[in-house]
């Protein structure tokens, strides 16, 4: 299915009306949602705000701190498999470094910026572009797992799409908008907590009930 410029806008402003501004990435500066890029993946946002919490209890919120930290694995043990995610702060860090920040950063253009992010051991296509998005206020479509639900329910996409067509096929119909795709990924995430759920949709509540046909939902739980 086409995806239009017009039904895009119309998919986030049925949800904007439902939800509201979501007001993310919940941090408090650019270089947390580097870090928080890494620590919450296969984890819970809320899982990775306690590990980030005591990064900064450690005064550790920085690269070279995060790189000089003396047991940076056991400070972030609260967001998952600690190990394998303080390596990977270390390689992003390292990398954050050497390119010279924020003030080196910014003057990439996204797509090097994305090739370097992918380059990086432990970064993929989602942690990258979540960070393009919110560190770098770069306008990328974070294709997750719940932006995948809720297109595929809404007939947009079928099963065998992957990450990079459903991203180019989104920002295709998109603005080149950073704000734009903020709120959409924020909205569609909102969505699929409250109500899009992986195996009991609350359809009759849902706010793109009167446009979705409910592709590969169970009648039983599309009641509900």
């Amino acid at each position: 299915m086409t995806i239009t410029p017009a039904a895009l806008q119309e998919l986030h402003d049925r949800l904007l009306r439902a939800y509201g501004p979501q007001h993310w990435w919940p941090a408090a500066s650019r270089f947390e949602i580097l870090v928080g890029a890494v620590l919450v993946q296969r984890t819970t946002w809320k899982s990775a705000a306690q590990a980030i919490e005591r990064l900064r209890t450690d005064h550790a919120l920085t690269a070279p701190h995060i790189l000089a930290h003396a047991d940076l694995p056991g400070a972030i043990r609260a967001a998952g498999p600690h190990r394998v995610k303080a390596e990977r702060l270390r390689v992003l860090c390292r990398w954050f470094v050497a390119a010279g920040g924020f003030a080196a950063l910014r003057e990439r253009s996204t797509a090097a910026l994305r090739s370097e992010l992918l380059a990086l051991k432990g970064i993929g296509p989602e942690t990258a572009d979540v960070i393009l998005l919110y560190a770098f206020e770069r306008p990328q479509f974070v294709a997750d797992a719940y932006a995948f639900r809720i297109l595929r329910r809404y007939g947009w996409i079928d099963e065998h799409m992957g990450y990079e067509r459903l991203r180019r096929r989104i920002e295709a119909a998109g603005p080149a908008a950073a704000p734009f795709y903020n709120e959409l990924h924020a909205l569609l995430v909102a969505h699929a907590q409250s109500t899009c759920h992986k195996r009991r949709p609350t359809c009759r509540q849902c706010a793109l009930r009167s446009a979705c046909p409910q592709i590969g939902v169970e009648p039983l739980h599309a009641e509900r």
